[in-house]
């Protein structure tokens, strides 16, 4: 007969080990779960970042591109504007063309983007042009810019369609203006070629990657080249392509599509020239654009597995032990302190920027919050300041993604060898913006500060070709303030630091600004 005190115990038991066997089944899961779901959100974080700063990169290019466009157009029209004021001045005379011949042919010279600048009668001869000399029999009456100057009698520039110039035989695109007799009626036309290839001369410029493009299009729906350029680039219509749909509603976009000149999926930035009725796009391939974040996510989650797939196999190691010995409890209590320590290896390493060893976003938020609420409590003065490295984008577009890590570490500890207290806190607050809480600091001491790290950094002499002093430098934004309960919060002063860095980026960068805008006491 089983003593019922034995069966008790022995039930006692039972149900102690099936306790612990799902203590440790639940804690081993929620771990793995919870490594996973912060593996993946880091990696959601990353991806997103990556897609917005080459979102800005696109939009950077698309302006450039627009901005040479419309200065190349402006250029010859403004060629087109003298040349028409002195033919209506001067007649069509022998003398007086020969005299313009002189000038087509300076003009032409001058103007690298120039193939050439003609002058026809009102019946489409040639009547001088920057030729060395005038072919014969030549007559352009049939061109899309005459037709168009024959029936349109408005005083503006003409856009054409691309054409393979007769002249010379080459890609050109077209600006014409009309010329009018005295009383008004149509005389002719004066015509600049701009050679097509000086545009896809600049556009080889740009770093688009294996897969990036480049195209500029005339509102009218047709292409006017493309880099890279390919066999019917050129004159070819537009008129169906998402990147033309979007350019009709709106003067500047962002969108990602797959092109439908060669099925790649782009990240898409267009925007409207000024003055012309033409529009550029630049786009980046989006493999080519998420190829480092899915390396480094790769590298992640073959880390994240094994480490759940440790825990895992320790964790059912663990169950088997409770269920063959009584004395279980003593294993699983010492597991449940190992995995305890991870956690906090794993909450220290979460505060901490992997890269450069500073505390991170988070640590920063945490920690400002603090310091804001004993400010408020002490009525004491709490500074900010915030400040990233200028260019860095073209530093790293110059020497690449691992020197522009190394740059950054080097710039973290430049900054890090400028503290002087240990309630300060310096924090990587995003890409290649960092940030700095001083406690009980006002703005003079904030400034002096800043201006410690600022030349800290610019002692480092790391050449850096694309700023102008030649080296990596910081701009830095201070502000210090003395909060209120229920008034002020943090976020007010991460403001008032980033409108003053903001300032110093604006007037020049490589150097210390504050905000004036922020109430500084009660």
């Amino acid at each position: 007969m089983i003593d019922p005190s034995q069966s008790t115990k022995i039930i006692g038991i039972r149900v102690k080990k099936a306790s612990l066997t799902g203590l440790v089944l639940g804690f081993v899961m929620l771990v793995c779960l919870s490594l996973i779901f912060m593996d993946g959100w880091r990696s959601w974080t990353a991806r997103k970042n990556q897609l917005q700063e080459a979102e800005v990169s696109t939009a950077n290019m698309a302006r450039a591109i627009a901005q040479h466009a419309d200065d190349t157009i402006k250029a010859a029209d403004t060629a087109l504007l003298g040349i028409v004021e002195r033919i209506q001045a001067d007649g069509t005379s022998a003398p007086a063309l020969e005299r313009l011949h002189k000038l087509l042919v300076r003009r032409t010279s001058q103007l690298a983007q120039l193939k050439g600048l003609f002058v026809y009668d009102e019946n489409g001869r040639w009547l001088v042009n920057s030729l060395p000399a005038m072919p014969e029999n030549v007559n352009n009456a049939d061109r899309d810019y005459f037709i168009y100057h024959r029936t349109h009698q408005e005083d503006k520039p003409y856009i054409g369609l691309p054409i393979q110039s007769r002249s010379s035989g080459a890609w050109v695109m077209t600006v014409s203006r009309r010329i009018n007799h005295a009383d008004g009626s149509f005389a002719g036309v004066a015509l600049a070629s701009i050679d097509i290839d000086y545009f896809n001369k600049f556009y080889d410029s740009f770093n688009l990657g294996k897969n990036g493009a480049i195209v500029l299009v005339m509102e009218r729906a047709v292409l006017v080249t493309r880099r890279p350029l390919l066999a019917d680039s050129v004159g070819k219509s537009m008129v169906n392509t998402t990147v033309f749909k979007e350019s009709r509603s709106k003067a500047l976009g962002i969108f990602t599509v797959n092109s439908a000149q060669d099925g790649v999926k782009r990240l898409n930035s267009f925007r409207h020239l000024d003055k012309y009725p033409l529009f550029a796009s630049a786009a980046l391939s989006e493999q080519e654009i998420l190829a480092e974040w899915l390396a480094d996510t790769y590298l992640h989650s073959t880390g994240v597995g094994i480490l759940v797939l440790v825990l895992s196999s320790v964790g059912f190691y663990l169950v088997g032990q409770i269920k063959l010995r009584v004395d279980a409890e003593a294993e699983s209590a010492a597991a449940k302190d190992a995995m305890q320590r991870l956690n906090l290896a794993l909450e220290r390493l979460s505060l901490q920027d992997a890269l450069t060893e500073l505390a991170n976003r988070r640590n920063f938020d945490i920690i400002l919050e603090e310091e804001f609420n004993r400010a408020i409590r002490n009525s004491s003065s709490l500074a900010l300041i915030m400040f990233d490295v200028d260019h860095f984008k073209r530093y790293n577009d110059i020497y690449g993604h691992v020197a522009g890590d190394e740059c950054l570490k080097e710039i973290s500890q430049a900054a890090k060898s400028c503290q002087r207290r240990a309630g300060d806190l310096i924090a990587r607050y995003g890409g290649e913006e960092f940030a700095v809480i001083l406690p009980a600091t006002d703005v003079e001491g904030a400034l002096l500060i800043a201006e410690n790290i600022r030349l800290a950094i610019q002692k480092l002499a790391m050449p850096h070709a694309a700023n102008a002093t030649g080296v990596v430098t910081v701009s830095a934004g201070v502000e210090a303030i003395i909060p209120l309960r229920e008034l002020n919060k943090p976020v007010a002063l991460i403001e008032a630091a980033d409108m003053a860095l903001y300032v110093a980026k604006r007037t020049g960068r490589n150097r210390v600004c504050r905000n004036e805008s922020l109430t500084k006491t009660a």
